[in-house]
């Protein structure tokens, strides 16, 4: 039925208008809308990573499983920088910023938490992970002294290394403790991902640089060489045991949590922050641990949610500044 205001000469156009602007979603509520969805898209992707990286690992050795996937991921992100017709060579003064982010996000952080990933359970590994803004704050310190650590800020660091060790805390009455060497491999993992965000910071070129997509597809390419040389180096065997759940994974990890999920960040990046796209670090264990109950049988006990939540707190202290700044600018 016709609205009977269209019937009513009382009402003018300009309250008509007035009426139809404030009836209708604004641009800004679709685009907050827009990046809400993706965000969470992102943390549900990356999230069932670790349940697939874990599945995974039953038929590949974990080196070798890394360097496959980001042979390809690396493949799939240049390619789609070249024929959407960015520059994507890079030049002399990126190569030192390419080095160091294929050594220390891709070749060790990888490495790193695709061997820790045997001894925990996905949850563990995701939690575990979301340290890696707590620990960039403690290494950027030294190289930049104008980010000045506060009482508050060391308080956080250490906060958040509180919740590490409440999840590998042995419980004799829990049967499923995280193992403590897995915990470890992986906080090393965690520690290498913020090393590696403040060296390439330092390292990072004046004036102009690669995009930030290029810039990754070239790091995981020769990441992903580096990976195959650990690997051949630690003599791991150069053969895979397929199945249909390491299939499933490999496809999974490669083309959806591997590109898609690396564009999506790229975009949300771009259009968020690096503060807020942070928080996807503790969004991401929720869907971790969801997916790893739900397809692989993993427990979650009540020291892992305690260690997280113990690490978040740590986060909002560290990050205390940054968040209240896009809360007052929202």
């Amino acid at each position: 039925m016709p609205d009977s205001r269209f019937w009513d000469r009382s009402t003018s156009p300009t309250e008509l208008d007035r009426h139809a602007l404030h009836s209708r979603p604004t641009r800004v509520d679709v685009t907050r809308h827009r990046n809400l969805l993706a965000f969470l898209v992102l943390a549900v992707l990356w999230g069932a990573s670790y349940p697939a990286v874990k599945a995974g690992l039953a038929g590949f050795p974990p080196i070798l499983f890394a360097a496959l996937r980001f042979d390809l991921v690396g493949l799939l992100v240049l390619g789609y920088v070249v024929v959407s017709d960015r520059r994507w060579r890079p030049s002399r003064t990126d190569l030192p910023n390419i080095v160091a982010g294929a050594t220390l996000f891709i070749a060790v952080h990888n490495g790193l938490l695709f061997v820790g990933q045997d001894y925990v359970t996905s949850a563990v590994s995701a939690i575990i992970l979301s340290t890696i803004p707590v620990l960039s704050a403690g290494f950027a310190r030294p190289v930049f002294p104008e980010e000045r650590l506060t009482p508050l800020d060391v308080g956080g660091i250490l906060i958040g290394l509180v919740g590490v060790v409440v999840i590998a805390a042995p419980n004799p009455r829990i049967a499923t403790t995280p193992d403590l060497f897995g915990v470890s491999i992986l906080l090393l993992s965690a520690a290498a991902f913020a090393l590696g965000g403040v060296v390439t910071r330092y390292l990072r070129p004046v004036g102009p640089r690669l995009p930030l997509a290029a810039y990754q597809g070239w790091t995981m390419l020769l990441g992903g060489g580096m990976l195959h040389l650990g690997s051949l180096a630690l003599g791991e065997r150069q053969s895979v045991d397929l199945s249909v759940s390491v299939v499933v994974a490999f496809v999974y990890l490669v083309p959806f949590a591997g590109a898609l999920g690396y564009l999506l960040y790229f975009d949300l990046l771009d259009r968020l922050g690096p503060v807020e796209i942070n928080l996807v670090g503790y969004v991401s264990p929720v869907f971790a641990a969801l997916v790893g109950w739900a397809l692989l049988d993993e427990p979650f006990v009540a020291t892992t949610a305690l260690g997280f939540g113990v690490i978040v707190v740590g986060f909002l202290l560290v990050k205390r500044r940054a968040i209240r700044a896009q809360l007052v600018g929202a």
